[in-house]
């Protein structure tokens, strides 16, 4: 399906895989999530915080998180090769961010966040620089009735962008920007690639949205597969012009696609190299996976014993050989596709290759 693997790209693959089975075995964690609030200042349609946490849990005491990271983590890590980001919910809406962010710099850690950039102001992008801010990704989903659409606040858009701007303008700072692609941008991806370069953005980062949390239950935010193929075909387009650097995110296996539209194979580096903290103290491989493979808690477990000896069903993927992917000849590529795609009884959501259709 989709466009076809030739023989280079398969004997590729191969290799790939058999480097993906050293990176389980070893284990090396070189990102580290902290879902450090459930608090937002949007409520965007396609959120998946709600199925998976009580939104009510309050903010997770900075104390507690450098507690786990100085006791448990920086003895066993190279501080400065593994990158700390803060998520949410809306990090931004935290007051303390600063103080996080230098007592992480003076730690040795790289630290980034991801924001919907209604609460980036100049003020405060220059405050978190100067706190050692290193990566920022923006959530910037279209014009603005697509991103309305999704983000139901009247002042997102005009904030997302001027956040976009402001980012994408300082060249010391490692930044992106990411899209929901929605049926309602398809036809305007090209239109909207130039507004984004206009804006100067170099960095653009496209995914389709899963059905998981408020997602699920509505499908004006899912692609039909002519629309997902097209969308592979505009970022295969796109980096070859080179104007922009646009990626498909690590959503799946892609068939064809697979290293025409990101820099590397696909790779679901959830419990290889990712893990998380979320607000409730959960340890699991990032934060969009499922609560049900949650591995630990840090008020109970010792982090990196649950780090180094647990995680099984993420990397031993043998699990995941049934339904749809039981007789796959792409399955040893793809492995089941990435662990936030299954649902509470561990059966597959979506399968990305197959819903290529040229």
């Amino acid at each position: 399906m989709g466009k076809r693997l030739g023989l280079r790209k398969w004997l590729a693959l191969k290799l790939y895989n058999k480097l993906r089975h050293i990176r389980a075995e070893e284990h090396r964690l070189h990102t580290l999530f902290w879902e450090c609030t459930l608090r937002c200042n949007l409520q965007c349609r396609h959120c998946g915080s709600d199925c998976r946490i009580d939104t009510t849990l309050t903010d997770m005491p900075a104390k507690e998180f450098f507690r786990v990271l100085d006791n448990e983590v920086t003895p066993n890590v190279n501080p400065n090769k593994v990158l700390v980001i803060l998520s949410g919910g809306e990090v931004l809406v935290r007051k303390d961010l600063e103080e996080i962010g230098i007592n992480l710099y003076r730690r040795g850690y790289p630290w980034g966040m991801v924001t919907n950039g209604l609460g980036l102001t100049r003020q405060r992008l220059d405050s978190l620089i100067r706190a050692g801010l290193h990566s920022i990704t923006v959530s910037l989903d279209g014009f603005e009735e697509q991103h309305y659409h999704i983000r139901q606040n009247k002042e997102s858009f005009r904030r997302a962008v001027e956040a976009a701007k402001m980012i994408s303008a300082d060249k010391e700072l490692a930044s992106d920007i990411v899209t929901c692609v929605t049926p309602a941008l398809i036809p305007r991806l090209e239109e909207f690639k130039e507004f984004l370069y206009s804006i100067g953005v170099r960095h653009w980062r496209l995914f389709s949205i899963f059905p998981v949390g408020r997602a699920a239950k509505d499908e004006s935010l899912q692609l039909n597969n002519e629309e997902y193929t097209y969308m592979m075909e505009f970022i295969e387009q796109t980096r070859k012009e080179g104007k922009i650097e646009a990626s498909y995110s690590c959503e799946g296996f892609i068939g064809g696609y697979e290293m025409e539209v990101r820099r590397s194979p696909f790779e679901c580096h959830a419990g290889i190299g990712i893990a998380s903290i979320r607000v409730n103290g959960d340890i699991s491989g990032c934060t969009s996976v499922r609560g049900n493979f949650t591995q630990g808690n840090i008020y109970r477990d010792n982090f990196w014993d649950v780090w180094q000896n647990r995680f099984e069903k993420f990397r031993n993927r043998s699990w995941a050989k049934k339904g749809k992917c039981a007789d796959c000849k792409m399955w040893q590529f793809c492995e089941g596709n990435g662990m936030h795609l299954y649902d509470d009884d561990e059966n597959l959501l979506v399968c990305h290759y197959q819903r290529l259709t040229k």
